[in-house]
This record gives C-alpha cells, sequence and structure tokens, in this order.
C-alpha cells in the first residue's frame, strides 16, 4: 500500500531546541498532499526524515512502497555538476548508489588513479541493476523537457539548462517512475507559468502518493487534496483543498480560543466552590467531606491541564516606504543581453509595476541583471533616471556579503542601533535567529533577511528576482501589502501567478526572441497559456 503514516514525529537541530514535536498525520494511497507552515518550521525537514536522510528524535513513521524524493534545491546547489551526477540522485536507492559508485570510479580511471578494473565492475554492477534503461529514461524526459538536445548526460553541465529546465527534466523523470510515493520539496521553484500548469496537471493525473512542500497558493488550490499543517511546534490536518483551508484554520483557532475560555471558567468554579466549601468547613466540622471533595474535584481538572491554546499568528510586518524620483525611472534603448533576445526600447515611470514573464531560459533574469549592472547589455543601453536609488533582490538569495554573518550583524550595519536592529529582525519573524549565520538560515529566511535590508536601505527603485519563491505564504501576503504602499517603482521576475496578479503590466520574453508588451495580468495570462500565439494576443504590442 503506497501510503503514509506519521506518529509522534520529533526533531531537534544539534545542540538546539526542538524544531516541531507530535507531529502525526497519514496519507492515504492515491493521496496529494501538501505541507504548509511559516518558514524554518521543518517542513523540509520532515521530507529529510521520511526520505531517510536524517533520523527523527522521537516517533514513528512507514511509507509503503517504493519511494522517490526531489530536494528543494536540485540543480541548483552544484551547478558545475553533468546532467548525470544530477539525474543520479533523484534514482532509486540501490540505483543512486551504484552510479555514485561509478562516478567515483570512472574519474580515478581517467586521472590514471586505477587501471580501470574498478569501473568495468561498477558498470557491469549499474548495468545490472537496471542502469542502462534509467538512462533511456533520462534521455526521454530529456527529449520532453529540455529545449536544446542533449546529446551526454556524462558531459553536458547542469549550468548549461536553465533553472526552470533543470527543475522540469527531474519532474518529468518522477512523474513518469511508477514510484509509490513522491516526496516533492518545493516542486513549483524556478518553473515558469507554463511549466507550472503542466506540474498541476502531472500531479493530479499522478497515481502515486505524493506529499509536497509549497509555498505557490494557485498550485496548492489546485491540486492539495489535504494540507498537513506544522505550526506551534505540533501539527494538524485539514481533511480539504487549499481553498478551504483559510477558513478552516481560522475556525481552528476559534474553537481552541473558545475550549481555553471554557477550561480556564471551568477552573475558576471548581477553585471557587472549593474555597467557598473549604470556609463552610472551618465553621462546621460536618462540611469537611464535602471541601475535601471539592478539592479533589479541582485538583484532578487542573492535572489534566488545559486544550492547547490557539497558535500564535505569524505578524511579519513589511514596510518598503521608498521615495519620490523623477517620471522616467528606466530607459532602455535597443537593450539586449547575451543575444538571448532581441533588441527593443521602453521605459518604466515612477510608480509602476512592471512583471517580467516568459518561458525559462528567455533571459528574464538575464534583463534583470542589467537593470541592475550586474551583467552588461550585448546591445544598446540601460539607464536611470535622476534621484533613483536601486535595491535589487536575487533569485537564489546569492548575497557573498552576508556569508559567514550573522542576521544581526548584517542588519546592524543598516541600522547601526542594537535596539533597532532587533526591533526590524522582530518584525519579519527573525529575532529567535539574530545570533544566526545566514549560510544555515532556511530558504524562505533568507529571503525575509534581504527584503529587510532592502527596506533598511531605503531605495525608491526595487529589482526582484524571484521574490516569493522561498518565502511562505504569510510573508509573501506581507510583501504584497507593503509592494501597495510603497512609494517607488518595481520591476519583477516572477512565475507566482498570485502574486503577479497585482501588477501594472508586462514585458514578455518568448522563445524565438521577441519582446512584447502586456498591459493587464489578464492578458499576460493568455499570452503565456500559448507563447508561441502571443503576436496574436489583442492589445499586445511587440517591442523588438
Amino acid at each position: 500500500m503506497s501510503s503514509i503514516s506519521v506518529s509522534e514525529l520529533e526533531y531537534a537541530p544539534p545542540g538546539a531546541d526542538s524544531l516541531f514535536f507530535d507531529v502525526s498525520f497519514g496519507v492515504s494511497p492515491g493521496e496529494h498532499a501538501a505541507i504548509v507552515g511559516a518558514n524554518g518550521v521543518g517542513k523540509s525537514t520532515i521530507l529529510r526524515i521520511l526520505s531517510g536522510e536524517l533520523a527523527a528524535d522521537e516517533g514513528e513513521f512507514a511509507l509503503g512502497g517504493n519511494v522517490l524524493r526531489m530536494t528543494q534545491d536540485v540543480g541548483m546547489s552544484r551547478p558545475d555538476d553533468t546532467l548525470r551526477d544530477m539525474l543520479i540522485e533523484v534514482a532509486p536507492t540501490a540505483l543512486r548508489e551504484a552510479g555514485r559508485a561509478l562516478v567515483i570510479a570512472e574519474r580515478a580511471m581517467f586521472a590514471g588513479e586505477s587501471d580501470g578494473m574498478d569501473y568495468a565492475e561498477t558498470l557491469t554492477h549499474w548495468g545490472d541493476l537496471g542502469g542502462y534503461e534509467l538512462e533511456s529514461q533520462w534521455a526521454a524526459a530529456a527529449r520532453r523537457s529540455v529545449k536544446t538536445p542533449v546529446e551526454d548526460f556524462h558531459t553536458r553541465l547542469v549550468s548549461e539548462l536553465s533553472g526552470g529546465e533543470r527543475k522540469r527534466l527531474v519532474l518529468d523523470l518522477l512523474f513518469n517512475s511508477n514510484a509509490d510515493i513522491l516526496l516533492l520539496d518545493e516542486p513549483d521553484n524556478y518553473l515558469d507559468i507554463p511549466t507550472r500548469v503542466w506540474l498541476e496537471d502531472q500531479i493530479k493525473s499522478c497515481k502515486s502518493t505524493i506529499l509536497m512542500v509549497s509555498h505557490d497558493r494557485t498550485l496548492l488550490e489546485r491540486v492539495a487534496t489535504k494540507i498537513v499543517v506544522i505550526e506551534g511546534a505540533g501539527g494538524w490536518v485539514h481533511g480539504g483543498s487549499y481553498v478551504t483551508f483559510p477558513e478552516a484554520r481560522a475556525r481552528r483557532q476559534e474553537l481552541l480560543g473558545d475550549a481555553l475560555k471554557r477550561w480556564t471558567d471551568e477552573e475558576r468554579r471548581l477553585f471557587a466552590h472549593m474555597k467557598v466549601m473549604k470556609t463552610r468547613a472551618a465553621q462546621n466540622f460536618k462540611n469537611a467531606t464535602k471541601a475535601n471533595a471539592a478539592e479533589t474535584r479541582w485538583e484532578k481538572f487542573v492535572a489534566i491541564g488545559p486544550p492547547p491554546p490557539p497558535v500564535p499568528d505569524q505578524n511579519i510586518y513589511v514596510n518598503l516606504r521608498g521615495a519620490d524620483s523623477a517620471r522616467r525611472v528606466l530607459l532602455l534603448n535597443e537593450v539586449s543581453v547575451s543575444d538571448l533576445f532581441m533588441p527593443f526600447s521602453d521605459e518604466v515611470h515612477f510608480g509602476e509595476r512592471v512583471g517580467l514573464i516568459g518561458p525559462n531560459g528567455t533571459g528574464k533574469s538575464h534583463l534583470l541583471g542589467a537593470f541592475a549592472g550586474t551583467k552588461q547589455p550585448s546591445h544598446g543601453t540601460v539607464g536611470f533616471g535622476p534621484r533613483t536609488s536601486v535595491g535589487t533582490f536575487t533569485q537564489i538569495n546569492d548575497r557573498p556579503d552576508f556569508l559567514g554573518r550573522q542576521c544581526f550583524e548584517i542588519v546592524r550595519d543598516r541600522v547601526f542601533d542594537d535596539e533597532k536592529s532587533m526591533k526590524a529582525l522582530a518584525r519579519y519573524g527573525l529575532a529567535a535567529n539574530a545570533k544566526q549565520d545566514f549560510d544555515t538560515l532556511s530558504g524562505g529566511q533568507k529571503a525575509r533577511l534581504e527584503i529587510l535590508c532592502l527596506e533598511l536601505e531605503g531605495h525608491n527603485v526595487l529589482l526582484l528576482d524571484e521574490p516569493t519563491d522561498n518565502l511562505d505564504i504569510e510573508s509573501s501576503e506581507a510583501l504584497e501589502r507593503a509592494l501597495d504602499g510603497f512609494q517607488g517603482t518595481v520591476v519583477a521576475v516572477s512565475h507566482d501567478r498570485t502574486f503577479l496578479a497585482k501588477f501594472d503590466r508586462f514585458l514578455m520574453i518568448n522563445d524565438d526572441g521577441e519582446v512584447y508588451s502586456l498591459p493587464d495580468y489578464d492578458i499576460a495570462m493568455t499570452a503565456l497559456a500559448e507563447p508561441a500565439k502571443v503576436a496574436s494576443v489583442r492589445l499586445a504590442k511587440k517591442l523588438s
């Protein structure tokens, strides 16, 4: 049976308090469940425990059948690996171990450190376990997922594929693996909107039991049949879709508050009754038995303890103030970057929210890098208007200036005051991480810290590359509210449909290199549904 059963799971990182405890849930065969919760509560850790990578401190779990897992950073953490290296890591356990041994033996032979006998043995073992059949599956998945032909998985580097192509290749392989259980950590990250729609279709039609972590609200609403919530250091289950989850959580909070109030009221009533009987017993010894009984009843009630209180809501307060600038903020004159798209011209004006959209690998992040000055245009010029201060958010939180430094130090560099630094961290739910190194934060915590730094630096032009990819849902909503009130200009690359719905207009880069201006969200989604037909979409304007 391809079910997942988790009972009273508890885990504490080395040298730290429990990350979560008493987490229990079940996923029935064929169900598609999603784990949700704030950044850093242990969602990815649960998947790592279930896959055998980490050992739980307490509790039990059982998984029926063969299990395959996709990590959050698949294809991203080691860009210099080959595609073979990347795909071996998502193979079934026996093939994964055989593949790793094969790679080591092959490299030793080519380096002259071995006579080749080890390589021959590992190659035979790889074949006996079904390695050649797996390589055929790789080739088929690559034909469906990668735009340029993959001639050799042994030499083609991961970095030669876009982030979305890497993710889709792995997902395609997993969905066609016939695995009983799939554990997917942020499967939507780095995927463009058409591929997210493809992902939704794949999950809906998949017969495997799926347990995933995701912060994509649209994806969760469309595919999750059960929601596992990690909060308050524990967990609970909403047995419906994400569409009804917010209402269910609000009702649960209300019931917990009511139950706690009823318990408190009853405890006070029993205590008051005991006091009355004690007073009467002091006046008349015949009441002593009743007084003792009242005291025993109160003590037993207190010993059982109160019900759990409502879980404190995560209050993330983002305060992006901005400032005035000239009307023309950004002037693009026949711009192209690395010949990824045709040269085009456009202007971005003060106060606009402009989304950069299009299929994976078309150069959106490269274009944003040209705006930020981290990449040189191969053609044309990029210019900012007067009184502009530009701040950038990186897609993979690539901040070498943060590495090896504690959150408190990073923030204090910007506010120059200990108390203000701690208050700023608290507004972003990072007070408990003040002394933690940036390198050890979760992806969402890194993203929150980077947004906090943008706020403290006081820019009036924000260049955001996938800002919500690693943020939990509450943090994404806090960022959206802050951008609503931001006095400045925003240009963002994003595939988060809920986030993009609030933008004014869009620049779409297509697979053929053409660039189009699209005047609103609905038209942008129509264009993305069939990128090859964007030229015929109503009000689409060709810029290149």
